[in-house]
């Protein structure tokens, strides 16, 4: 077999706000000979996520921080390219883990068979995977939503929102989402559904939340921050639930954010008005339950009850500025980089 070359985003230092391209190295590899055993994988699909912003930190998480010099780390769709592994046939296509790179050598541990023609491959590092997943266990195990109840959703059209508001539909609730721009506020209603969605960057957008939620807000799915939490805090009900799976407005900040001290106003509401908020990560809490997930989201998409956009970008060479995009909620739906062609 010709030697391959095999192209990788590395983390090179890391960022302070930001991450720019200085932060990483685009190399390119010589991949060995595939052993007894292993297969060749041919990067697809590369899924982009704010929590990969928290890797490229050396702050204390819930993860190890992506050391520098390896490889980003970052879910995909591949196909198999070459295989000495009897359970994979080349054009097999698969769910990796294999990070910002171009093509992987696997010996097939942790890899989830997609079948031989997905009729939607990336839709695994979707509305099928870590997003819907996060979306559904989020919203329906700690939000528990119940019929006339009202439920708000910032970055509405994400991946994760999107999903979050339409659930909430199905059981019966009043959505009213969250988005930067007119252009996705209209999506979220007359596309997805929600009652009403409402714009963050207009100037009255805490009277216009006020407005939309007038019955107060029961469930509060969180995976913002910022203003828009500070906005929604007054108007949660007695015994409110906040999911929290993400702030991704404070993932490049460098210092605390400027004003008062809002803890203490934080901790009485959360008292006095018995709210529960709770943080999760998905498959670290849920992964025994993602079957169960899997065989709703799959009945709702196959019925048209859920609709789910993607962002696709197109050039690995993209994949940083796309990163970013993301993070600065330039992107529209779930934000994913086609790497190379399939086989």
């Amino acid at each position: 077999m010709p030697t391959i070359s095999n192209k990788q985003f590395t983390l090179k230092s890391r960022p302070h706000g930001a991450p720019t391209q200085d932060n990483f190295e685009l190399k390119s590899v010589s991949l060995p000979e595939l052993k007894q055993g292993e297969v060749l994988l041919r990067t697809i699909y590369l899924s982009l996520d704010p929590y990969m912003r928290g890797r490229m930190s050396d702050a204390k998480s819930y993860a190890e921080p992506v050391a520098i010099g390896d490889v980003m780390v970052g879910a995909t769709v591949c196909q198999i390219e070459q295989s000495n592994n009897e359970k994979f046939a080349v054009g097999d296509w698969v769910l990796a883990y294999t990070g910002w790179q171009e093509y992987a050598i696997s010996d097939g541990e942790g890899l989830m068979p997609l079948g031989k023609e997905p009729s939607h491959p990336s839709y695994a590092l979707g509305i099928m995977g870590m997003p819907g997943f996060t979306a559904y266990m989020g919203l329906l195990d700690i939000g528990a939503p119940k019929t006339g109840e009202t439920v708000v959703v910032a970055a509405a059209t994400g991946p994760v929102g999107a999903t979050v508001g339409q659930i909430a539909k199905l059981k019966g609730c009043k959505v009213v989402g969250v988005a930067g721009g007119s252009e996705k506020c209209q999506y979220a209603v007359e596309k997805l559904g929600f009652d009403a969605c409402i714009d963050h960057r207009a100037d009255d957008f805490a009277e216009q939340l006020t407005s939309a939620c007038d019955a107060g807000i029961d469930v509060y799915y969180e995976n913002v921050g910022g203003k828009v939490f500070d906005a929604v805090l007054p108007l949660l009900n007695t015994a409110a639930r906040v999911p929290l799976c993400g702030l991704v407005s404070q993932y490049n900040a460098t210092e605390q954010p400027q004003g008062p001290d809002r803890m203490g106003a934080l901790m009485g509401q959360i008292l006095t008005k018995r709210i529960r908020m709770q943080g999760f990560i998905i498959f670290d809490d849920y992964g025994h339950r993602y079957d169960e997930f899997a065989t709703d989201m799959q009945k709702w998409l196959s019925e048209g009850k859920i609709h789910y956009r993607e962002h696709l970008v197109t050039g690995f060479e993209n994949t940083v500025s796309a990163f970013n995009d993301m993070l600065d909620g330039k992107n529209f739906g779930k934000t994913v980089v086609q790497v190379n062609q399939p086989l």
